[in-house]
């Protein structure tokens, strides 16, 4: 009997660790069906994304006459460089690249210090009617863009003393036709705004008493403390911003009229003449056009994942 007891203890703790084995390998099993379930998952939709720009790089290599082939090559059978050759010779590609670059830039430029000033604002500094300003101009999101084309364009025309007009604007074309109408309606974005305010509450408001404390100003606070500590939240906000100026072609398709001020998605439009389109050319100038951003997302994808996954965490 004491022999008994003694084992059925022994025995009733080996089927518990077997059950904790069996526990253990059925949750890492579901877990590595689960981890296999989300790669099968993100990885169709990264085919499925990136399968039309893996055909344009293969449809620029090849002539004409193979682009449209059933079922698309997505081999090149007859290697060819002349698209990008006459792509090179019937465009003027570093006065459009010189364009789309400067416009760009420019607006990068411009957005990530006057955004970053208002969402400092909003974010650190208190004020009344500070969060039914925000609430205001957050609900201007709501309008569409298309809703500001005629009267963007209009006070452009109506600039005083620019482009041939007289004190009250009139007389000549105004910002129409140049740089400055390209670049100064979008020297600052809403959605930039409240981008980099979300980031910004995550900032601790101890540093800034503890600046204000050493005597800080808030425009130094705001240079040497919080905007050092936002780069994740500029990095992403410089990728959309330059990626939406980079492929802007309506807002430059109204404005200019110059072919010295055309950007490179104007120029693309050159090789679409009526109803016939020059396959081949557009395909190796549409890979030049993407490679810019390419790089920049390859540069700083590390900066813009961290921002967007830390953005908005908290209100």
């Amino acid at each position: 009997m004491e022999l008994a007891k003694r084992i059925q203890p022994t025995m009733t703790r080996q089927e518990q660790e077997q059950r904790d084995r069996k526990a253990a390998s059925n949750r890492q099993l579901t877990a590595l069906l689960g981890k296999i379930a989300i790669y099968v998952v993100t990885t169709t939709l990264a085919i499925i994304f990136i399968a039309p720009w893996a055909w344009m790089v293969s449809a620029s290599f090849q002539p004409i006459g193979d682009i449209f082939d059933w079922p698309p090559s997505w081999i090149p059978e007859n290697f060819t460089l002349n698209n990008y050759t006459r792509f090179f010779e019937e465009a003027n590609i570093g006065r459009l690249v010189l364009n789309s670059t400067l416009v760009a830039g420019s607006v990068v430029i411009a957005q990530l210090f006057l955004n970053s000033l208002a969402a400092y604002t909003f974010a650190k500094r208190r004020f009344p009617g500070r969060n039914l300003l925000f609430v205001i101009m957050l609900g201007a999101l709501m309008i569409p863009g298309q809703v500001n084309l005629i009267p963007a364009y209009l006070i452009l025309q109506h600039v005083p003393l620019a482009g041939g007009n007289d004190i009250l604007g009139n007389g000549g074309h105004g910002w129409l036709d140049s740089y400055a109408g390209l670049i100064v309606p979008s020297l600052s974005s809403i959605y930039g705004i409240f981008l980099l305010r979300q980031y910004m509450k995550s900032i601790p408001d101890d540093l800034i008493d503890a600046a204000k404390i050493d005597g800080a100003g808030h425009f130094r606070i705001y240079w040497q403390i919080v905007l050092p500590l936002c780069g994740p939240a500029l990095a992403a906000m410089s990728i959309f911003t330059f990626t939406y100026h980079w492929n802007d072609f309506f807002w430059p398709l109204i404005l200019i009229t110059s072919e010295s001020l055309r950007t490179l998605q104007l120029g693309l439009a050159l090789f679409v003449v009526r109803n016939r389109t020059v396959w081949d050319i557009v395909m190796a100038g549409s890979v030049i056009a993407t490679l810019p951003i390419l790089v920049i997302f390859l540069l700083f994808q590390r900066y813009f994942i961290r921002g967007i996954s830390l953005t908005g965490m908290r209100g």
